[in-house]
């Protein structure tokens, strides 16, 4: 079986420098935002080319203390885009925010500048921008529309770790960033994780103490903040696999081309490759089709494992009932017919491959 993403894999790889990593903390004796912790915040800045990062529990916390941090009052409202993964409505409802859902382009799967205008009302406040499966989405008009309207802009990178637009890299468009660490993201860690990056300072400072009890001074709280911190080990590990992120991000690059030059399936939609001024680092290849279930049986019958990204929409889920009545038939499409093929770095060229052969034999 070809595996969908092959986690035991992608780890093993650097198991000596991890052991070496995880033994020299334990050496430490320091386990909570010490020397590891310190030093991949300042490397993780510098690959974005962001002025500041702060490392905290997890990506749905990220993008808590990215609203948390500006300031915004309760019932004030977030665009965001209605085809996302459901944390990122999570975070702005968990702040007592009003999520206004806008439908995605459908060549990208993206927020973008059209439909914003519909969406603004008096009392919204902010933009949350994903960069779904790796590619980011169209930050100059949204930008754009945000300064316009005097918008707060926050970016949801979970997925999209070195992604590039006209050469500026995820998580510097927006006045702050949210990164997850999960171990399945392109830079994993072996649990979870999260990143806040900016380049404003103030929000950077404040960021930082509302992940730590809302303190700057120890014993000292100016704010109810939260115990949110990126674990010593964690950072460690990362600081490791970081050294690597970007030959990952190539390999899948490779085996995204590879796609979508050998599948000619009439059966399947592939998705847009990217134009120069644009650098996806691929998260997800992920194709639609009207027979995802059949197709998805064909391939696993090849022994080619696939996933779905995702198959309900916030909206229609049970967490959202309020929202049930929302229709939004671009991401209702998007979400019946997408299907995800492995996407792998450690994957080989054969099994590459024999994914294109596997899709191209479908035929109902």
């Amino acid at each position: 079986m070809i595996s969908f993403l092959n986690l035991k894999e992608i780890n093993v790889r650097y198991k000596d420098e991890i052991a070496q990593a995880m033994q020299d903390t334990l050496e430490s004796g320091w386990y909570v935002r010490g020397k590891q912790y310190h030093d991949f915040c300042r490397e993780f800045a510098e690959y974005c080319g962001t002025r500041h990062a702060i490392g905290v529990g997890n990506g749905l916390d990220a993008l808590e203390l990215c609203l948390e941090a500006l300031d915004l009052e309760v019932g004030d409202e977030v665009i965001v885009p209605a085809n996302t993964y459901i944390a990122t409505l999570l975070a702005v409802s968990r702040m007592g925010l009003r999520p206004v859902l806008v439908e995605p382009d459908p060549g990208t799967f993206n927020l973008s500048g059209r439909g914003l205008s519909d969406a603004l009302s008096p009392k919204t406040r902010a933009i949350l921008a994903v960069h779904l499966y790796g590619r980011l989405a169209e930050m100059q008009s949204i930008c754009a529309f945000a300064q316009e309207n005097e918008l707060y802009v926050v970016e949801d990178c979970a997925q999209s770790h070195g992604a590039e637009l006209n050469g500026t890299r995820a998580g510097n468009f927006g006045d702050v960033s949210a990164f997850s660490f999960y171990p399945g993201k392109n830079l994993g860690a072996l649990g979870d994780g999260g990143a806040v990056v900016t380049n404003n300072s103030t929000l950077a400072a404040k960021v930082d103490m509302l992940s730590n009890y809302g303190s700057r001074q120890k014993y000292v709280n100016e704010a109810k903040g939260r115990n949110s911190r990126l674990d010593e080990l964690q950072a460690a590990i990362l600081r490791v696999k970081l050294k690597y992120l970007d030959e990952d991000n190539d390999r899948r690059r490779d085996i995204a081309k590879t796609y979508c030059d050998r599948i000619t399936s009439n059966h399947v939609t592939l998705p847009e490759f990217p134009s120069d001024t644009a650098t996806s680092v691929w998260h997800l290849f992920v194709v639609r089709t009207r027979n995802r279930e059949l197709l998805a049986e064909h391939l696993k019958d090849r022994g080619v494992q696939t996933l779905v990204h995702y198959p309900i929409p916030p909206h229609k889920q049970a967490a959202y009932s309020e929202l049930a009545d929302l229709s939004m038939p671009v991401t209702e499409a998007i979400h019946d017919e997408v299907l995800s093929l492995p996407i792998d770095p450690t994957m080989s060229n054969e099994d590459v491959l024999r994914v294109c052969e596997a899709v191209n034999a479908f035929t109902s």
